[in-house]
C-alpha cells in the first residue's frame, strides 16, 4: 500500500509541475488540460493516504504535503473559473435587440452526419453570427437551407478537419479568409455590423492542437493566438475572438492571450462552460471561447445539447453597452509575458501585420 501512495504521490506531483516548464511539446503541454480532474484525484490520494498511512509516521506527512501542495497548484489554476471568483464581464443590465449580439460557436466534428441537430438547434436560439469549424463541402450544402435566414456568410470548406464557415444574419463588411500560420489551417476576419449600425471586429480562429496526431509541439497554435491578440490590442474599436483555441481557459497561452490582447473572458467568475468532449463526462474541459474588448457586457453564455460532434455547440449573447464595460478590469502583459510572446512569434517566423484589421 505505501508503495502505491507514493508511485501516486509522484505521478500527481509530476503531472502537476510540468506544466509550469514551457516546452512546448505535447507531452508537457497536454497537463494544461485536465486541472480539474486531478485536483480531484489529489483529494482522493489525500484521504486514501489519511486512511491507509501511519498518522505519526514522517512519511505519511511528507505524502500529504506533496499532495496537498499539487492540490492548492491544480485550484490555483481553476478557481478563477469558478463563481467563487469576481466576474470580469459585468452581467448585462439592458436586453435591447438593437445593442445584442448573439453568437453561436460550433465544432462540428467532420465526420458527423447529424447536421439536422445544428440546424435546429440555429433555428431555435437564432444568433446572429454562427461559426462552424471543421465543416467540409458535406456540411456546406446541408447549412445552405439557413441561406434566407442567414444571407451573410464566408466559406472556406476543407476535408482536413479544419474546415470553416461562419452564417450571419447581419451585414459581413471586408471578409477575408486567412491561412496565418499553417498554410491548411485557415481563419476568417470580418466586421459585423450590429443593427444599431455599430460595427464590431470580429476574428473566428481554429489553431491546430500540440498533439500525437498533429502538431508534436503547441509553437504554430500559440503563435496564432499571439499575433491575433497583438492585432486587436491596437484597436479602440469593439472587438470579439471566437473558436475553438485548442486550449482550455486556463492554460499558459491562452492567459498570455488575453494579456496581450486586452480581451475579456466572460467565463471567469462563472464557470468552466466545458464544450470537449461530449461524450465523456469525466473528462471535459473548456475548448470553445469567445473573448470580447471592454465594450461589452454578458447577457448569457450557454453550452448547447449535444449535435453528435465530440464538442458542444457553445451559445454567446452580449450586449453593447461601452459606458457600463469602461471601468471592466482588462488584462495586461508584464515584462515577462512580453518576453515570452516575442520568442513565440519569432520562432514561428509570425506577426501580428499578418492578421486582417477590418474598420481600421
Amino acid at each position: 500500500m505505501l508503495a502505491a501512495l507514493i508511485t501516486c504521490t509522484l505521478v500527481i506531483a509530476i503531472a502537476t509541475l510540468l506544466p509550469l516548464w514551457r516546452n512546448p511539446h505535447w507531452c508537457v503541454r497536454s497537463w494544461d488540460f485536465p486541472r480539474l480532474q486531478l485536483a480531484v484525484l489529489a483529494l482522493v490520494l489525500i484521504v486514501a493516504q489519511l486512511i491507509f498511512l501511519e498518522w505519526g509516521d514522517i512519511t505519511t506527512w511528507a505524502l500529504v504535503s506533496i499532495t496537498g501542495l499539487a492540490l492548492g497548484l491544480q485550484v490555483w489554476w481553476i478557481l478563477p473559473y469558478t463563481a467563487l471568483w469576481p466576474k470580469e464581464v459585468k452581467d448585462a443590465k439592458i436586453q435591447s435587440p438593437e445593442r445584442s449580439l448573439s453568437i453561436m460557436t460550433s465544432n462540428v466534428l467532420t465526420p458527423n452526419r447529424n447536421a439536422g441537430a445544428l440546424i435546429a438547434l440555429v433555428r431555435q436560439h437564432k444568433p446572429d453570427v454562427l461559426v462552424t469549424l471543421e465543416s467540409d463541402q458535406w456540411w456546406e450544402n446541408q447549412l445552405a437551407v439557413l441561406a434566407d435566414e442567414m444571407p451573410y456568410r464566408i466559406e472556406c470548406p476543407l476535408d482536413n478537419l479544419y474546415g470553416m464557415h461562419v452564417f450571419s444574419r447581419l451585414p459581413l463588411h471586408e471578409p477575408e479568409v486567412c491561412f496565418l500560420i499553417e498554410e491548411k489551417v485557415p481563419s476568417m476576419h470580418a466586421l459585423v455590423e450590429m443593427k444599431s449600425g455599430q460595427k464590431v471586429r470580429m476574428h473566428f480562429v481554429h489553431p491546430a492542437p500540440p498533439s500525437p496526431t498533429e502538431n508534436e509541439e503547441s509553437g504554430e497554435r500559440d503563435a496564432e493566438l499571439v499575433i491575433v491578440g497583438r492585432s486587436v490590442a491596437d484597436s479602440d474599436e469593439p472587438v470579439i475572438v471566437t473558436g475553438d483555441l485548442n486550449d482550455v481557459a486556463w492554460s499558459p497561452t491562452t492567459r498570455l492571450f488575453r494579456k496581450v490582447s486586452g480581451l475579456l473572458d466572460p467565463r471567469v467568475g462563472r464557470g468552466f462552460f466545458s464544450t470537449f468532449h461530449a461524450d465523456y463526462r469525466l473528462l471535459r474541459w473548456p475548448l470553445d471561447h469567445l473573448f470580447h474588448s471592454h465594450h461589452f457586457t454578458l447577457a448569457s453564455l450557454t453550452p448547447l445539447p449535444s449535435i453528435g460532434s465530440d464538442h458542444f455547440p457553445l451559445f454567446s449573447r452580449l450586449m453593447f453597452a461601452p459606458v457600463r464595460g469602461e471601468d471592466q478590469e482588462t488584462p495586461s502583459p508584464d515584462g515577462d509575458d512580453k518576453g515570452f510572446a516575442n520568442q513565440i512569434v519569432r520562432e514561428q517566423g509570425a506577426s501580428k501585420h499578418d492578421v486582417p484589421e477590418p474598420g481600421e
